[in-house]
């Protein structure tokens, strides 16, 4: 059993890998040619040393990520996730072949039309819970827009007490609201979430060490854990089996 844990938190640490390495432009001159990136010019750095480009496989897929693009350029006041760390919600759920995936701070649903890219390759669906009815309408159109609003339930009202009416199993959860919300959302998913499942939250800085549900992560022998600090910071943890 020790073994199939190793196997996967190496898997998942491959998969970090790949977000932040070498670029697609720089290995298709055509990518580099024609500016494509889907995350703006590259930014050379500690932090980021290269930019990543999607190549969709498909009509469906540049779909999905053509709306990603406008969205992103309309609506970039609202706080979204970024390219990276959406390409790697997308790749970590179509890896573990997730079918059942919650999502908790829907915005104008950014991070989910990511997931819904890995969903429509494993036939999954997405339960988004947001607060504000006029982000909720927004999201709401956003995934028509994308093709994918029949694979997403959005659920308004306060995630606190709307996640209770959820069930078991569940495959991957994406926190992404209140921060000082995280560790009650924790609390109430994980015993939902499969043996082999993933946690995953948004905005874990360098900072968020000393906060309570980082702590809770960490050390909770559940719990596999990832701080990953490209984007705007993931924590990723494995559910151990």
């Amino acid at each position: 059993m020790k073994r199939r844990n190793v196997c996967v938190v190496g898997c998942t640490v491959i998969l970090f890998a790949i977000v932040s390495g070498v670029s697609a432009q720089d290995v298709d001159p055509r990518a580099r040619a024609e500016g494509r990136g889907r995350g703006g010019p590259s930014s050379p750095g500690p932090t980021a040393p290269f930019e990543t480009a999607t190549i969709p496989k498909d009509d469906a897929e540049k779909k999905i990520l053509d709306t990603l693009d406008e969205i992103t350029r309309t609506q970039g006041r609202m706080m979204n996730v970024p390219v990276q760390d959406g390409r790697l919600l997308r790749l970590l759920a179509e890896s573990i072949d997730a079918k059942s995936v919650v999502e908790i701070g829907t915005s104008n649903g950014i991070s989910a039309i990511w997931l819904c890219t890995a969903l429509r390759k494993t036939g999954g669906k997405l339960i988004t819970h947001e607060i504000d009815a006029e982000r909720a309408e927004l999201a709401r159109r956003n995934f028509a827009k994308a093709g994918v609003a029949d694979m997403v339930t959005v659920v308004e009202g306060d995630a606190h007490e709307t996640i209770s009416r959820l069930k078991g199993p569940i495959d991957l959860v994406f926190i992404d609201a209140e921060k000082d919300g995280y560790l009650d959302y924790l609390k109430k998913v994980l015993p939902l979430v499969r043996p082999g499942g993933l946690v995953t939250a948004h905005n874990i800085s360098a900072r968020s060490p000393g906060t309570d549900f980082v702590k809770e992560i960490i050390s909770n022998h559940e719990l596999e854990t990832i701080l990953y600090m490209q984007g705007r910071g993931m924590s990723v943890s494995l559910k151990k089996r």
